[in-house]
């Protein structure tokens, strides 16, 4: 596998630079950093992004999250790994990745268990958690950055 080309960000500084920003503006706001790991990690299975997987499953592995989270965050809701606040977050994570799929993109019921978890800077918190993630799992695909190509 090959690339199609230099990834963006390396291409234009400013863009690595703001994308980084973008995504440290996250952290701090009451949401755990694995739980924002988790939310990276699932919408870039969504998204097929295998830098991203790879990536954040490695962070999470890091982190000390058991193989049994780690394997299961595909199938969040038939495993008895996460809490209900986990949970919300990681609905949040699929409905705001896949706001295409429905009508209303984020349903009320989604958003209200999210709401009942998180105040509003850790709803800030996922929602930037999220879009962050999506542009990069993007800009990759586009571009077919290849897994551990990356790694030193």
């Amino acid at each position: 596998m090959e690339a199609r080309m230099t990834h963006p960000v390396f291409l234009v500084p400013a863009a690595m630079k703001a994308l980084a920003a973008y995504g440290r503006a996250a952290e701090g706001l009451g949401v755990s950093a694995e739980t924002l790991e988790m939310l990276h990690l699932r919408a870039s299975q969504i998204n097929g992004c295998s830098v991203c997987v790879e990536l954040h499953s490695n962070a999470l592995k890091k982190a000390g999250e058991s193989d049994e989270r780690l394997f299961a965050v595909a199938a969040w809701r038939d495993a008895p790994y996460f809490s209900d606040a986990e949970r919300a977050a990681l609905e949040l994570a699929e409905t705001v990745t896949r706001v295409a799929d429905r009508g209303d993109p984020v349903p009320d019921e989604v958003w209200a268990e999210a709401a009942r978890h998180y105040d509003e800077q850790g709803l800030a918190a996922l929602l930037i958690a999220i879009t962050s993630v999506n542009v990069w799992n993007r800009l990759n695909a586009a571009t077919r950055q290849v897994a551990g190509a990356w790694s030193p």
